[in-house]
């Protein structure tokens, strides 16, 4: 038994005084061969309904009932390849079955009032026209034991399923629980190990927390020492500047007495100037009588030269006119003759014309006599051509009948291998999404092993920074020490003015607020480098002191115009803070 054809399809159902539906039924074709007395191949039909099991239709096929069908019905198709050819059939009803007209349809009609005893099922192709009945096959209704041999058949297909299904389903459980009692002892020993970083993280970061408040209020204190004096500057700078103004408005009012004088000069030069315009305008009054006076003169003359124009155009037009009227004539004469000379050079030519097209009549006439005797020979050899064309396309239908019938089993095979390989496929993809989730685990915990790696750098380096604003500060306390101990035997004008600080007095701290926006280009960062190089220099620091963080803590509060201006204006290059951005 081969399985040649298994779909369930859409079948318009009629019986006797009922209305016409439709239904989803299965039609299975099998090839049955029997060789046990005679060689012998039989097509079995089956429609069976999924929904209902003892709906049952059977029809079997064998080669001598096929020509009976084949005389009936009009076919032009051999018993082997009346398998293919029906499938093919079945498949166009199934490719549109979903459309709303669709081309091809199957009918299933019986003759009584429920679908019992024999029944007609048909294949037609609906047109504009006429619906045509392609096939019609007679079905019988199965018999009990034939209804029970196919549910006991198809609960044997359904058992075996089962319990295949069954056993790869124990397999995939037992190693997905496998996977997972791993992935949960994985994370249950990360977690622990979060929680314990977690604690040593939150205990650093408090310690270094009130480490850097208490150097923060050292540094506020520093700073509200240095705003005093730089409020005493001020107020010597807005002293200066009220003197300097004084200065300046005695000198404009100098320089307003001199404006004045010079305004009452221009005054007088301007009565004198209207005086002078107004004789000049009784001159140009009587100048402009006399130009009128002229321009009526102006116009009496060009009246009558534009008179004596008119007169003058108008003998002109009447001689141009007259010249062009001899000029047309002229050219009416040179036309005619033009005319007379062409028609007598087309009549030479037509004559030779004919003469040449004589000669090449009669040659084709002997040319015309000489193909026909060629076409001859040719159709005789056409005919014994033809006769062999027939005996060569004989011996191929006979191929293409045996290809077609290896061509339908080949076909069943790879159907068994498809459905075979869809199962296998599904099995895969449980197992594959599976495989992700546990991927996706493996990658959170990579994340947090990460992220602990950066707050342990980041806890490395901010003690690094502590270690160096240390030594920062212990070296910029001894050289405060030294600077005082060097300031006691200062003369008395520098204990009476504090703003006037020598160039010798060392090193000067400069403190600029913190702003969002970035510094101002490549200028200020050589500028800072260049200083921070010369206080090395200078102290004997290495210069890395010295160099801008992005990370430093700013001060706030102070004034930006305060912060930005030096105290002193000649002082050596200042030292810039480690805990303050340059």
């Amino acid at each position: 038994m081969e399985e040649l054809f298994n779909k369930v399809l859409q079948v318009n159902v009629r019986c006797r005084d009922c209305e016409e539906r439709r239904a989803n039924i299965r039609v299975t074709i099998d090839l049955q061969l029997t060789t046990s007395p005679i060689h012998k191949r039989d097509l079995l039909v089956r429609l069976t309904d999924d929904a209902d099991p003892y709906f049952l239709f059977n029809l079997s096929i064998s080669e001598e009932d096929f020509q009976s069908l084949k005389v009936q019905q009009g076919l032009l198709i051999d018993f082997a390849s009346f398998p293919q050819k029906f499938i093919d059939l079945l498949n166009l009803c199934y490719s549109e079955q979903e459309s709303d007209h669709p081309r091809f349809l199957l009918q299933l009609s019986g003759q009584n009032s429920v679908l019992e005893g024999p029944t007609s099922f048909s294949v037609v192709e609906t047109n504009a026209f006429k619906h045509l009945n392609h096939l019609s096959l007679r079905l019988t209704q199965g018999s009990d034991k034939e209804v029970k041999d196919y549910l006991a058949v198809c609960i044997a297909s359904l058992k075996a399923e089962r319990q295949a299904l069954e056993a790869k389903l124990k397999k995939t459980e037992e190693d997905l629980s496998r996977q997972l009692s791993y992935a949960q002892q994985t994370l249950s020993e990360k977690t622990k190990e979060l929680d314990r970083l977690r604690l040593e993280w939150t205990s650093q970061s408090s310690f270094l927390s009130s480490r850097h408040s208490q150097e923060l209020q050292v540094e506020r204190e520093k700073a509200t020492e240095l705003q005093n004096s730089l409020q005493q500057q001020t107020m010597q700078l807005r002293q200066e500047l009220e003197s300097s103004h004084m200065k300046s408005c005695q000198q404009l009012q100098s320089r307003l007495t001199e404006m004045e004088t010079s305004c009452r000069e221009l005054t007088e030069r301007k009565y004198k100037n209207e005086s002078v315009i107004r004789d000049l305008k009784v001159k140009l009054a009587g100048a402009e009588e006399e130009c009128q006076r002229s321009k009526q003169q102006v116009l009496s003359l060009r009246r009558e030269n534009g008179s004596l124009d008119t007169e003058v155009h108008d003998k002109e037009r009447l001689v141009t006119h007259l010249q062009m009227r001899v000029a047309v004539l002229e050219q009416e004469v040179k036309d005619k003759e033009q005319l007379m000379h062409c028609t007598k050079e087309v009549l030479e030519a037509t004559q030779k014309q004919k003469e040449s097209m004589e000669e090449s009549a009669e040659s084709k006439e002997l040319q015309i006599r000489k193909l026909e005797a060629t076409v001859k020979s040719l159709s005789e050899e056409l005919i014994k051509a033809n006769g062999i064309i027939k005996k060569l396309q004989v011996e191929v239908q006979g191929l293409v009948s045996k290809i077609k019938v290896k061509n339908s089993v080949t076909v069943s095979q790879e159907k068994v291998l498809q459905d075979t390989s869809e199962k296998l496929h599904n099995v895969e993809k449980n197992l594959q999404t599976v495989q992700q989730q546990l991927i996706t685990k493996e990658e959170q915990i990579s994340k947090l092993k990460d992220h602990l790696e950066s707050t342990v750098q980041k806890l490395d380096e901010s003690k690094k920074v502590l270690k160096t604003n240390e030594n920062v500060i212990s070296w910029l306390n001894k050289q405060l020490n030294e600077k005082q101990l060097s300031r006691k035997p200062e003369s008395p004008e520098a204990l009476e003015n504090p703003s006037v600080i020598p160039a010798a007095t060392g090193l000067r701290a400069h403190f600029y607020p913190r702003t969002d926006k970035p510094a101002d280009g490549a200028s200020d960062q050589q500028k800072a480098q260049s200083t921070n190089k010369q206080i090395g220099d200078s102290t004997g620091l290495d210069s890395k002191y010295f160099e801008r963080r992005d990370d430093s803590i700013p001060v706030y509060g102070l004034s930006s115009n305060l912060l930005h201006r030096d105290i002193p204006p000649q002082a050596k290059p200042s030292v810039v803070s480690a805990y303050f951005s340059a």
